[in-house]
């Protein structure tokens, strides 16, 4: 009987998330009969192991005897076991030089990688993940850090409330003051962003009327590539054109900053797509005082995102003169709400929604025979460089 396991989370610091909820195993051994799911124990995760068992799902403390294993973070070297199929998050598509020692050892160890991210419909578009909760929590913790810095409201942090409901729940008597809020991007993490400002009466506006004039409620706007880039020969933006050539692009956001408080950023980006800004331009009028940098690629879009904060201190300042790092909340500074992992702060909400998509999109053909999708998402076959990803030839070699 092929088996699924989901593995406990190795990566420090702990995340809390889980591929398949309780409910979700139990679905899929009803469906699948043919099929076992085990769970590995962990005193971290968010469904804890008797919630498992109650659904009668087996939890053991070895999961060797599982063919597909399923995390969500990247798993250390060391608890890599030899010639499975392992499904996670391995930031190794864009080449990232900190886990290239990861990829090795799953090469080196025979692993088949079919990594979460790599998950796409034929035209690109991500089929599974968490960028909805992140946007979720990352557009809370921006209006949260505007808060703090002018004490002109006060929001507590998500990790505190029991689940996203009750998260809605604090927004019913909040009152926010006359801000201008940018939210940029189109995919997951937007969407979970203007969930957020709807939930808190942030009106929305067409980008020139919110460059227009100033008003007496709470406004934002969302800017989406086409809002955003121009050739910089024909003055229009061609989607694919961008992705292929993106330095034939330049970026209009900084018509936005002399009117702008708040930048929610969920936009994709990956070398050679400019900046939003450049250091340069704060040195002219801005009033960009807090930036929450929700997809958080370090020096990436966000030239001042300087690195990850940590979930419990999410935010920092950089310095507007020399960008560099510093304490919240100093008139000298930007603040930057940049954290990697912020769906764990509604971790079973994120793992039921997580757990859906999979069982949707990628469960049933992962149990059958496999299909384009997950051929497609295979970085490594049995330890060798899937034909797709040969652009990772030199990342790959040892």
């Amino acid at each position: 009987m092929p088996v699924i396991g989901l593995i406990k989370e190795g990566k420090v610091p702990n995340d809390n998330r889980v591929a398949l909820t309780p409910k979700q195993c139990k679905w899929i051994t009803t469906e699948f009969p043919n099929w076992e799911v085990i769970v590995e124990s962990s005193a971290n995760r968010c469904y804890a192991d008797n919630e498992y068992t109650r659904q009668g799902i087996k939890v053991v403390t070895d999961i060797s005897p599982a063919d597909i294993l399923l995390g969500i973070k990247e798993v250390p070297k060391e608890q890599l076991i030899p010639s499975k199929t392992y499904l996670f998050f391995s930031h190794t598509k864009k080449a990232q030089s900190y886990n290239q020692a990861l990829f090795h050892a799953m090469m080196d160890k025979d692993i088949t990688l079919i990594d979460y991210e790599c998950l796409e419909h034929e035209d690109g578009q991500r089929l599974i993940g968490f960028g909805f909760f992140a946007g979720i929590v990352g557009a809370h913790n921006g209006i949260m850090a505007f808060g703090n810095r002018t004490k002109q409201f006060h929001l507590g942090r998500v990790k505190d409330v029991k689940d996203y409901l009750e998260l809605i729940h604090t927004y019913f008597g909040l009152k926010l003051p006359p801000i201008k809020v940018v939210v940029t991007g189109s995919g997951r993490v937007a969407h979970g962003i203007l969930e957020i400002m709807n939930l808190m009466d942030v009106q929305q506006l067409e980008p020139d009327e919110f460059i227009s004039r100033k008003y007496t409620y709470p406004v934002y706007t969302h800017l989406k590539g086409g809002d955003l880039y121009r050739h910089k020969e024909s003055n229009i933006y061609e989607r694919n054109d961008f992705h292929e050539h993106p330095e034939n692009y330049t970026c209009l956001f900084n018509n936005y900053l002399p009117h702008v408080n708040i930048l929610m950023n969920g936009i994709y980006w990956e070398q050679g797509i400019p900046p939003l800004f450049t250091h340069a331009d704060l040195n002219n009028e801005f009033a960009l005082t807090t930036i929450a940098d929700i997809t958080d690629d370090a020096h990436g879009s966000v030239p001042c995102n300087l690195g990850d904060a940590p979930s419990e201190d999410p935010i920092y300042g950089a310095d507007m003169q020399t960008f560099e790092k510093t304490a919240p909340y100093l008139a000298t500074s930007i603040d930057i709400m940049a954290v990697g992992n912020l769906p764990n702060e509604l971790p079973r909400d994120a793992s039921r929604f997580f757990g859906e998509q999979l069982i949707k999109y990628v469960i049933p053909d992962l149990i059958g025979k496999g299909n384009e999708i997950i051929s497609r998402a295979t970085m490594l076959e049995k330890g060798k460089l899937n034909p797709r990803y040969n652009y990772l030839a030199e990342y790959a070699k040892h």
